[in-house]
Order: C-alpha cells, then sequence, then structure tokens
C-alpha cells in the first residue's frame, strides 16, 4: 500500500460559539467540544484511509483554556500514525476572539480510528509520511502513545 502524507489528511472545523453551546460561567460545555473533536477525527482518518473508519479510542483530551461565547473555534485534525488498520489523529483546538484577533490554542486531543470495510470488519490502511516539524515530532512519539493504549485496552479487559 503506498504512503500518503499528512496533509492529505488534514481537516478543518470552524464554528461559532452561542449561548446554547456554554454552561453557566459563559464557557463552552467540553461535550460539545468532544463531539466536534470525534466528527473533525472521523473526516481525516476517512481522508487518510479513503474508507469508513470507526472510533476507537479517546486517547486524551486536555482543555488548556476556556473557550468564551462568541469566539469561533477552529478544530484542525490530521493522522500522525497509522498501524495496520488503526489510525492516530493529532486534534488541536484554537479559540479565536473575532473582534480582536486574538488566538490561543485551548484544547489537545488524541484521537485512534480504525477503518472497517463493508462488513464492519477492519482493513488497513497506508502508512504515513510526516513532513512539517510538528508531524515528525508527532509521528517519532506515536509508537510509545500506541504501546500505552494496548496496555490500557488490555488492563480493561
Amino acid at each position: 500500500m503506498e504512503p500518503k502524507y499528512v496533509r492529505e489528511s488534514r481537516s478543518i472545523l470552524t464554528q461559532l460559539v452561542f449561548p446554547s453551546d456554554t454552561n453557566m460561567h459563559g464557557t463552552m460545555f467540553g461535550g460539545i467540544v468532544m463531539e466536534y473533536i470525534d466528527k473533525i477525527s472521523a473526516t481525516a482518518s476517512m481522508r487518510h484511509a479513503r474508507k469508513p473508519a470507526v472510533t476507537a479510542s479517546s486517547d486524551s483530551l486536555d482543555f488548556l483554556a476556556p473557550i468564551r461565547v462568541g469566539e469561533a473555534i477552529e478544530l484542525e485534525a490530521f493522522v500522525t500514525w497509522t498501524h495496520k488498520s488503526s489510525m492516530e489523529v493529532y486534534v488541536k483546538v484554537i479559540a479565536e476572539n473575532l473582534m480582536t484577533g486574538e488566538r490561543k490554542l485551548t484544547v489537545t486531543s488524541f484521537m485512534t480510528f480504525v477503518a472497517v470495510d463493508e462488513n464492519g470488519k477492519a482493513t488497513p490502511v497506508p502508512p504515513i509520511i510526516p513532513e512539517t516539524e510538528e508531524e515528525k515530532r508527532l509521528f517519532e512519539t506515536a509508537q510509545e502513545r500506541y504501546d500505552q493504549r494496548k496496555l490500557r485496552r488490555h488492563k480493561s479487559l
């Protein structure tokens, strides 16, 4: 299977944050952010595999700063590493004050998706080729995250 560049999976989603998206503190509900992360991760993984993909794991979800009502959020996702049928997807969420232009990193996440065939069975995915410094750093540290996922899954069973 021919390798693919990380950039081929890169996906962007931009949303405005409305009062109905926020809690009593005027900050965005974490669950809504999680939903967007799952959707953009699915898009990135299917772009990479060119096959249906399902969520296998949410490895981490780190809330670094609050997202406030009236801001726009930009979610960027891309495949950082692949195994046989699984793909690790990195997501970062940037909040932007649309009046001032100030942007800040608010959330980072690692998700794992598995490509499936028409019968719902795992199917192989192409390897990944990182190009940028960020992509290379994430690629080089992915095996360790994969091993941690595998260990965590084994302990859960």
